[in-house]
């Protein structure tokens, strides 16, 4: 009986281990087969057969180190491959939850062999203080009750075991918020620290756990009993540093992304006034020009009524500098939009002082009657392009004096769908770091980063939208999707024809 226990109980705990680690792997990973639960099985049962297949070949001797660092080495290959067969597992965050699960695997194991150990042998003292007292009536009942008190030491073992893993990675998976997050090298150091020094010190314990002396095994907290308290205190602030690591790094994602968030909104509010301050210099000008419109009339009739050829030569030269005057007051773009004209107009004129030769081509973008997309969105998209497209525009001046210079804007619909295009030439060379979403940007302000491009998803999105970009030589590329829909300001999405 007690050898059909013994691989009864493996058996149901290498199985638990596998709901854990499908669960655990299914949070954060796709599956490769569709249907969730046959992938989930799938893995588990692929995890429970390794397992067994690991403890039939046989448990090495504790104080063997290279058996037990081979055996470490093992399982963890063992999940790896499990994460590659069953999940689509090419990416940085797939080391994490190997050396974690690992790592909360073994450190639930040893908190729970030692607590239930120094538990069963306590009943094994109070077994053997019954027999003194003479309450066993035979050899047969003391033994039963040995047997059985080791029975239950095992199930509240493993239960234990099976309960902690479970928890604890629920825990992760809670906390660990941002899973579609594209971690980067220096992130994944940050969080596979604790992990790795849990794996690293349960090694230790495995190697040093047991000693001999005299030809016999003695293990160590028999020698040094402090460490009974001491052993599952580390391994607890081990585990501690592991849920707070995962806890912190979300902490940080967001604290980032209100850092961005308030940058974008700085950007916004300096875009407002520039705007304001656009549209002030356009009706300060009208105001001048109805001021001193009845001395230009005044003017004109005198020079008409000498009729010389002197003052018809001034009288033109009058009127073109009039034309000029009139010019700078011009809106010169025709979008259907009053705020993207205005924003065109003002940026153009920006644009012109960094680069005087830029050409801006805007006769593909217009804008049907009926966009229930907020102009004010698209000004924050139209805005943010063009700020990057100019400061490409002018750092390829800078590097190529005779370079040409442009900047191509279109719009397309289809459907309820607007498709904007921002075409724009640069130096031709784009810089991506590691998993980063946006190319890295050449300004001194470093904070800024992605900045601009960060702005236009978030707003395309708003519209259950997306933005995607590319380069074609030295012609980068950006297109943004959104659907033409109203969206209210309780953020609930109106479609077009539904009031």
């Amino acid at each position: 009986m007690s050898e059909a226990i013994s691989i009864l109980f493996p058996v149901l705990l290498y199985t638990s281990q596998g709901c854990c680690l499908q669960y655990f792997y299914g949070s954060f990973l796709t599956g490769r087969i569709r249907d969730k639960r046959w992938n989930g099985l799938a893995a588990a049962a692929s995890y429970t057969v390794l397992k067994l297949a690991m403890s039939r070949v046989g448990e090495p001797e504790r104080w063997e180190y290279r058996a037990a660092a081979w055996r470490l080495a093992a399982a963890l290959c063992f999940l790896t491959v499990i994460a590659f067969c069953f999940y689509k597992a090419f990416c940085l965050i797939t080391a994490f939850l190997v050396v974690t699960f690992q790592a909360v695997s073994d450190i639930s194991r040893y908190m729970a062999v030692i607590w239930i150990g120094e538990l069963g042998d306590g009943m094994l003292d109070f077994w053997n203080w019954c027999a003194g007292k003479g309450i066993f009536v035979s050899k047969r009942s003391f033994a039963a009750a040995v047997n059985a008190g080791l029975i239950g030491g095992w199930i509240l073992q493993y239960l234990m075991m099976s309960l902690a893993l479970y928890l604890l990675l629920r825990k992760i998976v809670r906390d660990f918020r941002e899973k579609e997050y594209g971690i980067r090298r220096t992130e994944l150091l940050f969080l596979l620290t604790p992990s790795a020094v849990g794996l690293m010190l349960c090694l230790l314990l495995r190697i040093i756990i047991v000693a001999m002396e005299d030809g016999a095994p003695q293990i160590l907290y028999d020698r040094y009993p402090i460490l009974v308290a001491v052993i599952p205190a580390i391994l607890l602030l081990s585990l501690l540093s592991i849920l707070y690591g995962v806890k912190l790094f979300q902490d940080m994602i967001y604290l980032n992304r209100e850092r961005s968030s308030r940058i974008i909104l700085e950007k916004q509010v300096a875009g407002l006034q520039e705007h304001m301050e656009e549209m002030e210099r356009v009706y300060s000008g009208i105001r001048s020009m109805k001021h001193d419109m009845k001395n230009t009339v005044l003017v004109m009739e005198r020079l008409l009524a000498e009729g010389g050829v002197k003052e018809h030569e001034e009288l033109k030269d009058y009127l073109a500098e009039l034309n000029r005057t009139f010019e700078k007051l011009e809106i010169r773009f025709r979008t259907g939009n009053g705020i993207v004209d205005t924003l065109l107009n003002m940026k153009y004129y920006e644009a012109l002082r960094e680069v005087p030769d830029l050409k801006l081509e805007t006769d593909g973008l217009l804008f049907p009657p009926g966009l229930k997309i907020q102009s004010y969105d698209v000004g924050i998209i139209l805005g943010n392009a063009l700020d990057n497209a100019i400061e490409a525009c002018r750092r390829l001046k800078t590097e190529e004096p005779g370079a040409d210079t442009f900047i191509r804007l279109g719009s397309l619909q289809k459907g309820n769908l607007l498709i904007l295009k921002i075409e724009n030439s640069f130096d031709g060379r784009l810089v991506k770091k590691g998993q980063d979403e946006f190319p890295e940007t050449v300004k001194e302000d470093r904070e800024s980063h992605g900045i601009g491009l960060s702005n236009i998803k978030s707003t395309a999105r708003k519209y259950q939208g997306t933005m995607d970009f590319k380069v074609n030589g030295k012609v980068f590329i950006l297109s943004v999707m959104m659907k033409n829909e109203r969206r209210d300001e309780d953020g609930v999405w109106n479609p077009v024809g539904f009031e």
